[in-house]
């Protein structure tokens, strides 16, 4: 696994998301009760980004549609989406977020 720094962590606050770009993928994060969820940065229902959407309750809401995504899971909650959103495990260390990958990439 390789962890691949992505921001510090003063740039989040809970209720949002923020979408970085890493080795050339979208990715959101956001953060729920203290935690850092990351998620594929595009909306599986119309590909569109998930950067600035709301996060309340653990439940992420894409500002373009309305489709509802579990942050923790990646799931679908509520249509237009039915397909999840791919995760990824982060860590915190010295201030700065890291996205862990395996060694071959986020695909």
């Amino acid at each position: 696994m390789r962890e691949i720094p992505v921001v510090t962590l003063d740039l989040l606050d809970e209720g949002e998301a923020r979408g970085v770009r890493v080795e050339g993928r979208d990715v959101v994060l956001c953060v729920v009760e203290g935690e850092i969820y990351a998620l594929e940065g595009m909306c599986t229902h119309e590909d569109l980004p998930l950067d600035g959407g709301e996060v309340e309750d653990g439940v992420l809401t894409c500002e373009w549609h309305g489709a509802r995504f579990d942050v923790c899971t990646g799931h679908a909650r509520t249509l237009p989406a039915t397909q999840p959103l791919r995760t990824y495990e982060t860590r915190v260390k010295d201030g700065w977020v890291f996205l862990l990958l395996p060694d071959e990439g986020l695909d």
